[in-house]
């Protein structure tokens, strides 16, 4: 056997064992969902660290050794990432967890007095960082910040030749593990309201319930900081830095929903539908949930404020239980992340998420960032288009040497990093916003 092969070989066997590897230390956690394990954070430790040396060594393999360029051989043939018998399994799982997570979690664990099954498996976790028993939501926090922590390193080995994804990479990182995880958790040890500083409404939608005015009102110092900080973030701080750097300062550098879509959903972000009719749906339906946020956010504040609960015949706490059944759960998690396999991974933030909407308006018409392009270099190979998780047909801009300004981009630069010429550009120039918002309109797709 030639060197070449024998290499190959070895790569593959190394494939296996990582694999191997990742999936003892996932069934060590569906063991733990029947009892099989004892709890304690020594095996909790052991079984998380497992599934991610499985990952990252496959990572390692897939990656060391090649050429600088973005790898994406095999998407299409992969039945994992082009909807094979492996992606819808993902997808059940996926959407099975949510499921559990959000409407079922006694089944996970959950109690009222003490846990069980998986939930209590990480009691011992939850102990050492907040001195409080763990609930589904420190588990889902666990898990969520475990997946973009190792699939960003998986992230980083893939487009290692690009330092704007190396960057941006390590920012969503740091923005989950430290604002969004370890805070928060920390803040609940010192008997401090429960906080994550980046999260903003209307992403935020329980911002403005009355319970968490009140918690934060009657919560000293600290609790004012958190109510004038929401408050400067959505009038201030966001339009500001959207004005300067579109709004891929929050959707692809800080907000959670979107580190999630750029590592974890990574392989599927080609299965975005890139028609039309999609484009369509995308603008009636996120516009949709806007209003319903906005008109809802209304309702509560209102109740709040007078002491009346119905507003021309509709209850409020109603309409704010419909929306967060509805947008909170439904929409945003089971259909937003477990539909990663079959939809690709921004479905969440293409078509429902209102901050995304609100940042989209500014970006659109108020804000300095665009793509350029230089049409003349162009090939037509369509690399852009087909990894564009938003659905943009970015070929139609570059073929025409047109810049890019589309509410929905979310400027995550993988068009510019998959372009085999350099045609693309992410740029902040200074430019005038008038002529470019009416560009912008004159050119709808």
């Amino acid at each position: 056997m030639s060197t070449f092969g024998i290499k190959i070989l070895q790569k593959g066997r190394n494939k296996m064992w990582s694999v191997v590897i990742g999936f003892s230390g996932f069934l060590m956690l569906v063991a733990a969902t029947y009892d099989l394990l004892p709890v304690g954070l020594f095996i909790l430790v052991i079984s998380l660290t497992l599934i991610s040396c499985g990952i990252i060594l496959y990572a390692y393999e897939a990656y060391r050794d090649v050429p600088e360029g973005i790898k994406n051989n095999h998407n299409f043939f992969n039945s994992l990432s082009s909807r094979g018998w492996l992606g819808w399994l993902t997808g059940m799982v996926l959407t099975g967890f949510y499921i559990l997570l959000y409407w079922f979690p006694e089944y996970l664990g959950q109690g009222d007095k003490s846990n069980t099954g998986l939930v209590a498996f990480f009691d011992p976790l939850s102990q050492l960082l907040k001195k409080q028993n763990a609930s589904q939501w420190f588990v889902y926090g666990v898990l969520y910040t475990l997946a973009i922590l190792i699939m960003g390193v998986k992230f980083i080995w893939k487009y290692k030749h690009s330092k704007y994804q190396l960057i941006r990479t390590l920012s969503v990182i740091f923005f989950q593990l430290a604002f969004a995880f370890l805070i928060p958790e920390f803040m609940l040890r010192l008997n401090m309201p429960y906080n994550d500083f980046k999260n903003m409404w209307p992403l935020n939608y329980y911002f403005f319930d009355g319970w968490h005015l009140q918690e934060m009102m009657q919560n000293g110092n600290i609790g004012w900081l958190m109510l004038i900080w929401g408050v400067l973030m959505i009038v201030v701080v966001s339009p500001v830095l959207t004005y300067f750097f579109g709004k891929r300062w929050y959707c692809s550098w800080v907000c959670g929903c979107g580190g999630l879509a750029e590592t974890a959903g990574d392989p599927f972000r080609h299965l975005s539908d890139k028609s039309i009719a999609a484009w369509k749906v995308e603008r009636y339906l996120i516009y949709s949930v806007l209003v319903f946020s906005v008109v809802m956010t209304a309702g509560v504040l209102y109740s709040f404020y007078s002491g009346i609960s119905s507003i021309a015949g509709v209850n409020t706490a109603s309409l704010r239980s419909i929306y967060g059944f509805l947008i909170g759960s439904a929409f945003s998690g089971v259909i937003g992340v477990g539909f990663y396999p079959l939809l690709g991974s921004r479905v969440w933030c293409r078509f429902g998420c209102p901050m995304a909407a609100i940042l989209g308006i500014q970006q659109k018409f108020f804000s300095r960032f665009r793509i350029t392009t230089n049409g003349g270099q162009c090939i037509s190979c369509g690399n852009c288009s087909t990894y564009c998780e938003m659905g943009i047909d970015v070929r139609a801009y570059a073929q025409k040497g047109q810049d890019i300004v589309r509410a929905s981009c979310v400027g995550c630069g993988v068009c510019s990093a998959v372009c085999p010429r350099g045609v693309l550009r992410l740029e902040n120039g200074s430019i005038d916003i008038f002529d470019r918002g009416k560009k912008g309109r004159n050119f709808s797709q």
